[in-house]
């Protein structure tokens, strides 16, 4: 039991600097500049208290369901027959709209490198997804492709947070004691980082592999714990390059803000750079959300599980539909944020009421520090996320 316990604690550290490395996706990128505009260095604080509500929820979700062994929806329908469908439902309509602004990442990234459309570039994005997906061996050789071309963001990033030269001493004074505050950057931050699927997505890997039970609580906190601080250096130096560049007068295209960061910082080979690494990230952020998604619903009957690809696929092409019909590629990419901001408290809520039931977690007792840190997370996010939430879609449709 040490033995695995030491192996997955070096797995699972690995796994946490993957999930930082591609994490910067489309989604992080235009998320976090967007709200770096409004909010300049006092967007500091929003990520602080974004990574106290993440450790809430996400310290509470991967201990109760290793320590029950199931799913989340297999553990809501124990709970209460039915109720399973419905978290299935809420997670699979999160994981639609994070489709979507994956959809919209990859029409911005060929934009930036071919100067096409946004909506021919989602178009010709949707038919390489689809290639890739049913091409297995094409898909393994992209994703080793994306985990390299991940790496570069990261340093990229780094090196244009160190070339902007940040205003270091306002940022770090405004993240504890903010001029401005937003609840729309905090909702949609913590819907992008934790919310839909993503709430489980780490859970459900530990569960496959056979990582679970009380004992194991110590590996499970370390590996939630890690992927929360190592995404959050990566948000926060993303952050400061976005200050120190707008310091400097720099002006950002509302349509594709993240790339005027780069462009900026490292002129048109950053520009440039900064489109591969855009469409390379969201093009695998298309098949591994439509892939985590489905899986939500696949185990209810047999003829989902029989016919998974087609479903995946259909969920890649209705993605794409709706986004070249709606447009707004940025406007997208922050709605998924604040659909999923929404999703997390409902989700949240059925997990920590199950911790509180004998006959699903037996000998068990979840810590009531942890409890009363989950039901904060749910109330604050419930009662920030619904005008949120209203606001977004008004924005669309305007």
């Amino acid at each position: 039991m040490a033995a695995g316990k030491r192996w997955f604690g070096g797995a699972s550290l690995g796994a946490a600097f993957l999930m930082a490395n591609s994490s910067i996706g489309p989604g992080f990128l235009t998320q976090t500049t967007v709200f770096t505009q409004q909010l300049l260095t006092s967007f500091g604080f929003v990520i602080l208290v974004s990574v106290v509500l993440d450790v809430g929820a996400q310290l509470n979700t991967w201990r109760i369901l290793t320590v029950s062994e199931l799913r989340a929806q297999d553990l809501a329908n124990r709970l209460l027959p039915g109720l399973g469908y419905f978290l299935a439902a809420m997670v699979i309509l999160g994981g639609f709209a994070f489709n979507i602004g994956n959809i919209a990442g990859c029409g911005l990234g060929l934009n930036v490198l071919t100067g096409m459309s946004f909506e021919h570039g989602a178009l010709v994005s949707c038919a390489v997804a689809l290639t890739l997906f049913w091409v297995q061996e094409i898909g393994k050789m992209l994703d080793g492709f994306t985990k390299i071309l991940g790496t570069v963001k990261i340093l990229l990033t780094l090196g244009i947070a160190f070339s902007a030269h940040p205003p270091l001493l306002q940022a770090l004074h405004h993240t504890v004691l903010p001029a401005q505050l937003s609840a729309a950057a905090i909702v949609t931050i913590v819907g992008g980082t934790v919310g839909g699927y993503i709430t489980f997505s780490g859970a459900h890997r530990l569960l496959d592999a056979g990582i679970k039970g009380p004992g194991q609580q110590d590996v499970v906190t370390r590996s939630a714990v890690s992927g929360i601080v190592i995404s959050t250096v990566m948000r926060f130096v993303l952050f400061l390059a976005i200050v120190g560049v707008l310091s400097h007068g720099a002006v950002l295209d509302k349509d594709n803000p993240a790339a005027g960061v780069f462009r900026s910082a490292a002129g048109e080979a950053g520009f440039r750079i900064f489109g591969i690494i855009l469409w390379s990230a969201a093009i695998s952020s298309v098949v591994g959300a439509a892939y985590t998604s489905v899986s939500f619903f696949k185990t209810f009957h047999p003829v989902f599980a029989r016919h998974e690809r087609a479903c995946i696929s259909v969920f890649i092409v209705l993605s794409t539909g709706i986004f070249v019909s709606v447009g707004k590629p940025a406007q997208l990419l922050v709605f998924a944020g604040a659909v999923n901001g929404l999703i997390l408290p409902i989700a949240l809520g059925i997990v920590l009421v199950a911790a509180t039931s004998r006959r699903l977690m037996g000998a068990y007792r979840h810590p009531r520090w942890m409890l009363a840190a989950g039901w904060a997370v749910v109330a604050i996010m419930g009662a920030l996320s619904v005008p949120v939430l209203v606001a977004q879609v008004g924005a669309l449709l305007r």
